[in-house]
């Protein structure tokens, strides 16, 4: 199973004017670090949490379907299933109806079932599913997750000195640990 972001996201959950106001900043500098920053924020917080914060495309590749039917999708909130594709031997993708599957968006990861499941014809990423997930605004996104990349931003600035930014993120700031909590992803 492997998840490649296909689309990145088109905004950040948090504004570089929002990330300025909270560590008092005037001078515009330095906006195009604050602007990596909050990226590396936010990417570090959708992998830990499974959360993708803002709308960004997504292929999920598998080598064959589940035995239980249930496909986790690995992000959520899922917006839309775009495409279905299973690889026969020779390498040519069928794409599958999509009126023929479940989605359970909202889940944690999202889940999936289809209903006509054709054996792929190759061994290895033999079925393609691109999707479309996270909140449609920055309003949307959970208060706690918002506040969680700010303070993670700023923490990274206040410690740009100490770190080259290749080596970000290399530590959290007190109390990201308890906002992100409720939304991490638990595992046996």
């Amino acid at each position: 199973m492997t998840l490649i972001e296909t689309d990145p996201p088109l905004a950040e959950p948090v504004t570089l004017a929002e990330l300025k106001a909270h560590l008092r900043i005037d001078a515009g500098d330095e906006d195009s670090l604050l602007e990596g920053l909050i990226r590396v924020a936010r990417a570090h917080l959708e992998a830990v949490t499974g959360v993708a914060l803002m709308g960004q495309g997504f292929r999920l590749a598998l080598d064959d379907w589940p035995r239980g039917g249930v496909i986790q999708l690995m992000r959520t909130p899922v917006q839309t299933i775009d495409a279905i594709l299973v690889y026969d031997a020779q390498g040519e993708p069928q794409n599958l109806s999509l009126s023929d599957m479940l989605l359970d968006a909202t889940a944690r990861p999202a889940r999936l079932v289809v209903k006509q499941r054709p054996r792929p014809g190759q061994p290895i990423n033999g079925i393609e599913i691109e999707f479309t997930a996270g909140f449609a605004t920055a309003n949307e996104i959970p208060p706690e997750l918002r506040r969680a990349v700010l303070l993670h931003a700023a923490y990274l600035y206040e410690f740009r000195g100490a770190v080259t930014p290749d080596m970000q993120p290399a530590a959290i700031p007190a109390g990201y640990d308890r906002l992100i909590a409720p939304w991490l992803r638990r595992a046996l």
